[in-house]
């Protein structure tokens, strides 16, 4: 059975109330569709927060849970845009022990390579900090588990379309 899912990006425009992720989570929890990444952030517009999460899904469904999503009272506008619709980025951080970057010269050659920065070095450890697609980053924590890592945390996907939104525009009509 061939699959026609794609990856897609839903930004959803909205007021900043308590409550509203579990309603919008549920919404894909009912329909068991898997959230491969969520972010929540201010957006452009004052007072108005953005939600941006990606799934992997068939083009009429996502049309449905847009659809969906909109019905929420907070909900201001939803939108979904293809990989290729977009400009994204997820952003990682990994700590190590610091003998590591003194002793492994193999390891200065993968953060020159992957332009990792350095974000804090010390006696027991150092942070480095990677922003970029999910393969740069997926293929820098194979690089950093050869040699142990003490801890990985990676972000959610923030994009911005290609194209112009008109979501400012439209809550300018309505004020």
């Amino acid at each position: 059975m061939e699959s026609n899912q794609n990856t897609y990006t839903i930004s959803i425009y909205t007021e900043n109330n308590i409550g509203l992720l579990n309603r919008i989570s549920a919404i894909f929890q009912r329909r068991h569709i898997n959230i491969e990444s969520l972010n929540t952030s201010i957006s452009e517009i004052e007072d108005v927060s953005r939600f941006t999460i990606v799934v992997k899904l068939e083009e009429d469904r996502i049309k449905k849970i847009v659809g969906q999503i909109e019905k929420q009272v907070e909900v201001i506008k939803a939108y979904y845009h293809t990989d290729e619709e977009t400009i994204y980025q997820e952003s990682c951080m990994f700590k190590l022990k610091s003998d590591l970057l003194f002793e492994e010269r193999e390891i200065q050659n993968i953060i020159k390579e992957s332009n990792a920065r350095i974000v804090t070095v010390n006696k027991e450890f150092f942070v480095l900090e990677k922003s970029g697609k999910r393969n740069e980053i997926e293929q820098l924590y194979r690089d950093f588990s050869v040699y142990g890592i003490m801890q990985f945390v990676r972000s959610g996907r923030i994009a911005v379309t290609k194209e112009e939104m008109k979501i400012s525009q439209m809550l300018t009509a309505f004020n």
